[in-house]
């Protein structure tokens, strides 16, 4: 996997911006899957969109913040310079439910990819046209193949397998309790 932490919070969040862009602009498609794939009502599909470019401007701008190569100055009690500089962990695995097929999982991978790690996104298997259109997206919009894959199949063959991988880092996952526990063993 491609180490995104190398690449400047600058860049990871002009790739957001980029991606929110590209989503209005072909907010027509996504609506269609929404509500064929996702069995959405027009008007929660286009609440569902509008609510992932939110996502993809709102974590651009908090990592402009947070994710600056400089880190924060922080005062010190003895006048000392410290710096709050934040970072990926590395590789971060998606699992998003096939309720908000696509607010949710843009929310968790344009987070991890703000936030430097490398993404394997996990769309519930009831939606996945909808979670591959949009990972689709954000390779246009200039995340690289190497950094963010896409892996549909069943939670209990991949996202088990991949939960269970010593070198996934994080999981961001949202779904039932019964499997959250599962991961969380």
């Amino acid at each position: 996997f491609q180490n995104l932490q190398e690449t400047p919070a600058e860049i990871r969040a002009a790739w957001l911006e980029k991606l929110a862009a590209l989503m209005e602009d072909c907010s027509g498609e996504l609506i269609a899957l929404l509500q064929t794939e996702g069995k959405k009502t027009l008007a929660d599909a286009i609440a569902e969109v509008r609510e992932a470019v939110d996502f993809c401007r709102y974590y651009a701008a908090e990592g402009r913040k947070y994710f600056d190569a400089a880190g924060t100055p922080l005062t010190g009690p003895t006048g000392e310079s410290n710096h709050l500089r934040l970072m990926g962990r590395g590789v971060f695995v998606c699992i998003s439910p096939w309720n908000f097929p696509l607010a949710i999982c843009m929310g968790q991978v344009t987070a991890a990819v703000m936030a430097g790690n490398s993404v394997l996104a996990k769309p519930a298997e009831q939606t996945p046209l909808i979670a591959h259109r949009a990972v689709e997206l954000l390779h246009q919009a200039g995340v690289p193949r190497a950094a963010l894959q896409f892996l549909p199949g069943r939670g209990e063959v991949v996202g088990a397998g991949l939960c269970d991988d010593a070198r996934v880092k994080g999981v961001s996952f949202t779904g039932s309790t019964e499997v959250a526990q599962l991961i969380n063993r």
